[in-house]
């Protein structure tokens, strides 16, 4: 069964993680890789990755990427979303937490930002708004 726009846009909200596809080669499949994502129904999907890692460039230089969302139970449902790079925002503490706490315990949060920081670096945000859509829950109907 295909979801509605309601649904499918209130299962993306949820904090699954994600799969995050961008063509890198024109001679190779699509670069698919798993990425934390936040998402407002109605709004812009946003993520957070270095500057000059592969996605980063490969989005670059497209200008665009898919992310595909799944769950098993209890049912199989998933979304998937493509569309264009609509910004690129500086990377900011407060983005950084609200990222983090998306999909880490309360008391790991500032843990994480700090071990972020001080290991990884720079994430800037980009910004992608959904064109394209593809959704299903595959279960009793």
């Amino acid at each position: 069964m295909v979801l509605s726009k309601e649904e499918r846009e209130e299962f993306l909200a949820q904090p699954h993680v994600g799969a995050l596809s961008v063509v890198e080669r024109p001679d190779r499949a699509p670069l698919t890789v798993p990425i934390w994502y936040q998402y407002t129904p109605g709004g812009e999907l946003w993520i957070r990755t270095a500057p000059g890692s592969r996605k980063a460039r490969a989005i670059e230089v497209a200008g665009r990427f898919s992310l595909l969302v799944q769950r098993t139970e209890p049912t199989v449902r998933y979304v998937s979303v493509e569309g264009p790079v609509t910004r690129t925002e500086p990377d900011d503490d407060e983005r950084a937490r609200e990222m983090a706490a998306r999909y880490l315990p309360a008391g790991k949060v500032d843990e994480f930002v700090a071990f972020e920081r001080k290991e990884l670096g720079e994430h800037p945000a980009l910004f992608m708004r959904p064109e394209h859509w593809l959704s299903a829950d595959l279960g009793p109907g």
